[in-house]
């Protein structure tokens, strides 16, 4: 095995779980998540000798980003996405149910939102690193991430966003 490949084995290595993290937040079922990251790190092993020496995790989560976008979009050209009715009874205090309530409320989401909302409240990362991920300004990012928390809570009620989302994290 080729330094390079060493090199990119112990990024995968490191890095994986977070990574599927960011792709299943970012689309919402499992199976694709999975089929987003080996997306995400075939494209980045065809770019390793570039991607490595600069960061390659915020790399990753662009080409994450995009595909699930992409994806998204190809799905909604294809059918029509019925709307999802709200949940009737509030989240009961179960970390389970609360997770199952948010990620109905994130799939509501149209993707770039989606991606915003993950990036910044489950990544943790700021404005300029959100904007740096998804190749937008941090303008952009502050009113996608203000229209996505607009429909959050919506969606769950006068429950806050924020602990939702951190509670979830938890």
């Amino acid at each position: 095995m080729s330094g390079t490949d060493q090199d990119f084995s112990a990024f995968v290595a490191a890095r994986a779980t977070s990574l599927l993290r960011v792709a299943y937040l970012a689309c919402g079922d499992q199976a694709e998540a999975e089929d987003l990251l080996q997306t995400a790190l075939e494209r980045t092993y065809r770019n390793w000798h570039r991607v490595r020496h600069d960061s390659p995790e915020p790399y990753v989560r662009r080409v994450i980003v995009n595909a699930a976008i992409s994806r998204a979009r190809r799905r909604a050209i294809l059918r029509i996405v019925p709307t999802r009715t709200l949940p009737e009874a509030p989240a009961r205090s179960a970390d389970a149910d609360l997770r199952n309530v948010l990620m109905d409320a994130l799939r509501g989401l149209p993707p770039r939102q989606r991606a915003v909302v993950v990036l910044r409240y489950w990544e943790d990362l700021s404005e300029a690193q959100t904007a740096e991920v998804l190749g937008c300004t941090v303008g952009t990012v502050k009113s996608q991430a203000s229209k996505a928390l607009g429909k959050l809570r919506t969606a769950l009620g006068e429950t806050s966003v924020e602990g939702v989302i951190g509670n979830a994290r938890a």
